[in-house]
């Protein structure tokens, strides 16, 4: 395939570099221009035959691209050559999310052209010569930033950036374990939150239904108070509704039972259906004081400022991941062990593989199980904005090696791979799945958590 043909054959006049980026720019003799992006994972080539043609971009996919302008053939780098871009900050793609933010809380987006390339140069002057370093809270992060910006904890001098590091990478070590945990914990309680809202609204409209439809019981009172009239086999009868009204009403009959029979029937749905209904209102009732209690404990959150009233609080609300193990193991049918934080699901036959694979696991997480025989499905739940340390796989694939036939081999290879490449054929037998894409860990097979009881 041939990729950009009609640079072949141009001979390069001049090479420049774009201002504060990382775009290298090849000017040919005949006016044509090539850019050379080389920002990391997303890097492209942008040809232009001449100035005012369209791009031509090695990366189609990065449709983008195509607005970044060439500096004119023999021209210093100046930004002023394109002022009359309508977005000046889009100059600048290399450029990290705060000074845009900066920008946009300075009146970027509501000013005109010439105002907006005035902020934006006036940006550049400050990042190219800083009169600050900024150790700033944005977010819920801490960040060393040269323009000031959400909270900011401490201003430093620009001329020592060795000093401005030495205060900066202590509290931000210390800050970042609070911060993650912080994190972890606000989108727990928000999920369980959503999750037992969401639960109880469909328990209201269940038990909404359920009391505006005609009961079992109103229909078996109906067929006796008309039994006189129902003949023998009859597979429907009309009688007059006494609980709506008078008005006439169809009742469907099995011809094969007689209707004292299938009013029996009714009556035992009736008192069932009542059971329902009263599960039904202690669920909404749990799940509302469930909801509530979530929503409560964020607004506590805010006033924890630090890594130890966080983790004390967590702990008297059993919502360290010590107490939230102990009631997983308690809730879920599987065998359960902690690592690091991180919680390993263990399936204890076919069918609970089945349920643990199919129902449990999501498909972020990582799913294990012995090579080529059969054994458990292992499953290492996933948490957010964190990977799965290699020890933690490699004592979740001893377990996915302990439980399974090859219990007493020496060494036993292990698939590893996130849940969403493993699948079930249509008709497999229990237990059985397709792996899409894996990769194969050797172990030694055990259960290194005996140890701890585990």
């Amino acid at each position: 395939m041939d990729l950009l043909p009609d640079l072949l054959g141009r001979e390069v006049g001049q090479v420049d570099v774009l201002p504060q980026d990382r775009i290298l720019q090849f000017t040919f003799t005949d006016g044509a221009t090539l850019l050379l992006k080389l920002f990391g994972p997303r890097p492209n080539a942008i040809f232009r035959p001449t100035l005012d043609a369209p791009a031509e971009l090695f990366h189609q996919r990065y449709t983008a691209d195509a607005d970044i302008q060439p500096l004119p053939p023999t021209a210093a780098p100046d930004t002023s050559t394109r002022s009359h871009e309508a977005d000046p900050l889009r100059r600048y793609p290399a450029l990290s999310d705060l000074p845009a933010r900066y920008l946009r809380a300075h009146g970027y987006d509501a000013a005109p052209l010439p105002q907006r390339e005035e902020l934006v140069q006036a940006v550049i002057r400050q990042l190219e010569q800083p009169a600050y370093f900024y150790i700033v809270l944005l977010d819920g992060r801490t960040r060393l930033s040269l323009l000031p910006l959400g909270e900011v904890l401490q201003t430093l001098p620009a001329a020592d950036p060795i000093a401005a590091l030495r205060e900066f990478v202590p509290l931000f070590l210390s800050r970042r374990a609070y911060e993650t945990e912080m994190r972890q914990v606000r989108q727990t309680l928000e999920k369980r939150a959503e999750e037992a809202s969401t639960s109880a609204q469909m328990a209201r409209t269940r038990r909404h239904a359920l009391e505006h439809t005609a009961g079992y019981r109103q229909t078996a009172d109906l067929i006796m108070a008309h039994l006189s009239q129902i003949p023998v086999g009859a597979a429907q009868v009309e009688v007059i509704d006494f609980y709506q009204d008078n008005q006439p009403r169809i009742i469907k009959l099995k011809p094969t039972e007689t209707p004292q029979r299938t009013a029996q029937n009714l009556y035992r749905k009736a008192k069932n259906q009542q059971i329902e209904l009263q599960q039904l209102s202690q669920r909404i009732e749990q799940r509302e004081t469930e909801a509530f209690w979530c929503l409560e404990r964020l607004e506590e959150l805010a006033g924890l400022t630090d890594l130890r009233t966080l983790r004390t609080w967590r702990k008297k609300h059993g919502l360290d991941p010590a107490t939230q193990a102990k009631v997983t193991s308690n809730e879920l049918p599987f065998k359960v062990f902690t690592d690091s934080g991180f919680t390993i699901l263990v399936g204890r036959n076919a069918q609970n593989n089945d349920l643990l694979t199919q129902k449990y696991a999501h498909k972020d997480d990582l799913w294990l199980h012995a090579k080529d025989v059969s054994g458990s499905h292992v499953v290492i739940r996933h948490r957010s904005g964190q990977p799965v340390p290699e020890p933690v796989v490699e004592r979740a694939a001893q377990l996915a090696a302990w439980y399974s036939r090859r219990q007493h081999d020496s060494l036993c290879p292990v698939t590893v791979t996130p849940k969403k490449f493993v699948r079930k054929p249509k008709g497999a037998a229990p237990g059985a799945v397709v792996v899409e894409r894996e990769r194969v860990v050797l172990v030694v097979p055990g259960n290194p958590f005996e140890r701890v009881g585990a």
